[in-house]
């Protein structure tokens, strides 16, 4: 998504972190535990690993204010932990105070992220998606259509079926430009009789127009422990071993010298391909990342075409251990 013609976007963001955590039957589901780390340091790293993110304020319960600040795992981009309010609006406007406080210029034009804490599994890509649409539009949020059959209940039966077809459901983060943020809550005071559920409903209530960008289903919401035992689910499948087979073949061309895993060996025969005929390094593209992964390191140097599949394997896998690369090759004919 992000590229050599795109514009830079640099976001601040506030993590929301200051609920009550009610439906968690008695779990404080922010630092509930989750492969050996709180949930709050995921969505933290999660949030500063992305390029278009420079501050972020975390906004915490009363309770937790002290043990959420001097923890190890919050990350450098974490500027200040602020304590937040008694509704969601009043906490999101405590964050936006303080990164105010923290700027050393102001931008009406700088974009604000605000992030539930209670999602862990956010991922650069989105971040960096509601960002750019933000910093274009004014104001982005992401959205997932509603899968299922929606059913208007009157007590115990059914009233009537409600056309989904234009529904969704909202998710964070919600981006929105500083000034227009700032003017929305020169009409609506945070400490107003109005409830917000989000930014989103805010800014709607201002007429101020809300893009939207396709959602992740995968950046769940932690609001019950089931949704917790999902999180820790996903995250072990995520950093569980994975098996990858890769296979590639290239003829014998004409020419020097042989290209394999990435070594040079000279007085030998080249092997003829899209590149330079590696099939080692090309097989264990295929294997890391699936056919045709080839097309990846096409028309690229040996140390480029490692960079390049490098990347995108380390952004979906933990770590890539141990390779098995047994070879092949029938003697070519002398000429």
């Amino acid at each position: 998504m992000s590229g050599p013609d795109l514009p830079e976007v640099l976001a601040d963001v506030v993590v929301v972190a200051a609920g009550a955590s009610r439906r968690m039957e008695g779990i404080d589901k922010l630092l509930a535990p989750i492969a050996g780390r709180p949930m709050l340091a995921w969505t933290l790293e999660a949030l500063a690993a992305s390029p278009v993110v420079d501050r972020i304020v975390v906004v915490a319960s009363a309770a937790n204010i002290g043990e959420i600040s001097g923890a190890p795992w919050v990350p450098d981009r974490v500027s200040r932990v602020v304590p937040g309010g008694d509704r969601r609006q009043a906490s999101v406007a405590a964050g936006v105070e303080a990164l105010r406080e923290g700027a050393a210029s102001a931008s009406s034009d700088r974009v604000v992220l605000v992030h539930d804490g209670a999602r862990p599994l956010v991922s650069g890509a989105l971040i960096e998606a509601v960002a750019r649409a933000a910093d274009r539009h004014g104001a982005a949020i992401p959205v997932v259509p509603v899968p299922e059959t929606v059913k208007r209940v009157a007590g115990e039966l059914v009233a009537e079926t409600v056309d989904r077809s234009d529904l969704v459901t909202a998710q964070t983060p919600q981006g929105v430009r500083a000034g227009l943020l700032e003017r929305a809550y020169e009409q609506f005071p945070p400490e107003g009789p109005e409830t917000w559920t989000d930014e989103a409903a805010l800014l709607e209530a201002c007429r101020i127009p809300v893009h939207v960008v396709p959602g992740d289903p995968d950046n769940i919401k932690v609001t019950q422990p089931a949704d917790l035992r999902r999180v820790e689910s996903m995250v072990a499948g995520a950093r569980g071993p994975r098996v990858g087979i890769g296979h590639d073949s290239h003829p014998f061309g004409p020419g020097t010298p042989m290209a394999l895993g990435g070594i040079v060996i000279d007085g030998a025969p080249r092997l003829y391909g899209h590149s330079d005929g590696d099939v080692a390094l090309h097989a264990l593209a295929d294997a890391l990342l699936g056919p045709p992964a080839w097309a990846i390191s096409a028309g690229s140097s040996r140390p480029m075409a490692a960079r390049r599949v490098a990347s995108p394997a380390r952004s979906s896998w933990p770590r890539s251990g141990a390779g098995s690369r047994p070879l092949a090759g029938d003697r070519p004919l002398s000429t």
